[in-house]
């Protein structure tokens, strides 16, 4: 399987609290909520085709904890995110999740980086890793995410988790995807390639790279 990472960021990088004030508040965050503002067709129909593209789900322990208690509850059948989040096989990461809820539910509690890898080897679509911040941090260092879909909203809040850290590996990325939606945001999907980097000069009086 591939493993795709999707996430929504401000412009600042920050993805902590996306979606309200009590998703995530640790460290003292609380601007929660910023992305609600900012939520309109155009966001709806690039999520629906994430999960379009799904065979399962890897998540964090926060996120699940975050998730389960409102995705659960959803049982519309017309709801396309519900139905790949209550009838798909999912994976959460954790050390403390010892007999999850939420149906379909495998924890990973051993080496997760060798777990992950042992289930991209699966036959298979798409892995996804939806937020899960301190998940994907992992796995980008682990050089084992296959593609990058980022949303970026049109606001900034300070301080916050970000996906993309002082300490994280440099990277280049070939764009495979990219749009505006209505409200302002900007997505990207990415694929990682080598980083490179180049400087700029002046030959006979031109600019030259």
């Amino acid at each position: 399987m591939r493993l795709t990472l999707h996430t929504f960021l401000t412009i600042d990088g920050v993805m902590q609290g996306p979606g309200g004030v009590e998703e995530d508040s640790s460290d003292g965050f609380e601007r929660g909520g910023w992305l609600v503002p900012y939520a309109d067709q155009d966001m709806g129909e690039i999520v629906n085709s994430w999960f379009e593209k799904t065979e399962a789900i890897l998540l964090g322990r926060t996120t699940y904890a975050v998730m389960f208690p409102f995705w659960s509850q959803v049982s519309d059948p017309k709801d396309l995110v519900a139905a790949k989040l209550n009838g798909l096989p999912k994976y959460v990461a954790s050390t403390t999740l010892r007999d999850p809820e939420w149906q379909h539910t495998t924890v990973l509690n051993g080496d997760l980086l060798d777990q992950v890898r042992e289930l991209k080897q699966r036959p298979g679509g798409e892995l996804q890793v939806h937020g899960s911040c301190e998940l994907a941090r992992a796995l980008h260092a682990a050089g084992l995410v296959d593609e990058y879909r980022l949303l970026v909203f049109p606001v900034v809040v300070g301080a916050g988790k970000r996906l993309f850290t002082d300490d994280a590996p440099a990277s280049g990325f070939s764009v495979v995807d990219s749009r505006i939606t209505a409200a302002g945001a900007s997505y990207t999907a990415l694929t990682p390639t080598a980083f490179a980097s180049g400087s700029f000069s002046v030959v006979d009086g031109k600019e030259s790279q």
